[in-house]
């Protein structure tokens, strides 16, 4: 078993992470900029940079996945589409893009000239969105340096939040929101009742934040970075734990940035990256659980689903280098991958190892 820190297995010309992995239908015409799984079902749903939100309906029998293309809805002038989240109940998508709009669909019901409702705006391009469930809020991340909230039935904000600088990602677990914004800012609120503002930090990474989760029991959060590091970051003392940060996602001198960060329910997680590798990890033990093989694309975000036995990853360029680097036909692609309960359940410290 590798460790935190530990050299990447190797890149190579391998189209997916896994032999078996399920080569999803319909996957797009540009960059995937997310997914997202329904947390009552297994419906997944992919944004894209040709603006389209993509819904399929997913299974796994006997170790096999499958997903079936089941509907579509597209950003007004196919703006790009860089974000989606699920409400509690699983019934609607919430996405937010480049043409500044949050969007909400109702799964089953295809909108008017197959264009998801606008429930919000933002004066620039959204780039994350999320739902609270504690008080059935609507929440999104703008380059206009806001968070709004929304309660779905009125295009006016019921409550916005400023922040010291563009919003690049944000998570919710619960009670607890983390956001990470431009300017290596980390803002953590209590979504408990009305939002507030509960801690602000910088990154504990030098280089810029890239994607953030939320811890699942709510005690801190990971944070990613350009750099090829993850800040592993307690917001209150648990017995035990500290925070620290490892090297991840990188080839021999060559350093590519972090993703994506999704928290498996065992409280394990994955990192995907910008060198086409998946990695499984354990933070209570500092371990890597599972290194795959890199395959030949930039991953650029990736979700277990809510029972934890199918992780999907996407396979596209992520636009990170601007569009001189997108080759015009480049293939869009997502994987599902059967998750093993031997890859992501926790192992135990290694004999030897320090308390």
């Amino acid at each position: 078993m590798a460790t935190f820190g530990a050299p990447a297995p190797a890149a190579g010309a391998n189209t997916m992470a896994a032999p078996t992995d399920h080569n999803v239908q319909s996957a797009g015409t540009d960059g995937i900029s997310s997914l997202t799984w329904s947390p009552t079902s297994n419906i997944l749903v992919s944004s894209n940079w040709d603006g389209g939100v993509r819904c399929w309906e997913a299974q796994e029998q006997g170790g096999q996945c499958r997903a079936l293309p089941k509907a579509q809805v597209n950003h007004e002038g196919q703006a790009p589409a860089l974000c989606s989240a699920f409400t509690a109940d699983g019934n609607t998508v919430i996405t937010g893009g480049a043409d500044k709009a949050v969007r909400m669909w109702q799964l089953g019901q295809q909108p008017a000239n197959g264009v998801p409702q606008q429930i919000g705006a933002h004066d620039a391009a959204v780039r994350s969105v999320g739902f609270l469930p504690t008080s059935n809020m609507i929440v999104s991340g703008g380059w206009d340096k806001k968070l709004k909230f929304w309660d779905g039935r009125s295009p006016t904000a019921a409550m916005t939040l400023e922040l010291p600088e563009r919003c690049y990602a944000l998570d919710i677990r619960q009670n607890l929101m983390v956001v990470a914004t431009a300017g290596r800012h980390i803002i953590s609120y209590d979504v408990s009742g009305t939002p507030r503002e509960h801690s602000r930090k910088e990154s504990p990474l030098k280089f810029q934040s890239r994607c953030i989760a939320a811890f699942p029991d709510m005690t801190g959060f990971a944070v990613g970075s350009i750099e090829g590091r993850v800040g592993i970051h307690y917001l209150q003392k648990v017995p035990g734990k500290e925070s620290f940060a490892f090297k991840c996602h990188r080839q021999q001198q060559d350093v590519y940035s972090v993703n994506d960060i999704c928290f498996h329910p065992y409280g394990t997680f994955a990192t995907v990256g910008g060198d086409g590798v998946v990695n499984f990890w354990d933070k209570d033990n500092k371990q890597r659980l599972k290194g795959f093989p890199a395959i030949n694309r930039t991953i650029p975000c990736a979700a277990f689903n809510a029972q934890g036995n199918m992780f999907a990853y996407a396979s596209s360029y992520d636009w990170s280098k601007g569009s001189q680097f997108g080759a015009p036909n480049s293939q869009n692609e997502i994987f599902l991958h059967y998750v093993a309960e031997d890859e992501i359940k926790p192992k135990g410290k290694k004999t030897g190892s320090r308390r």
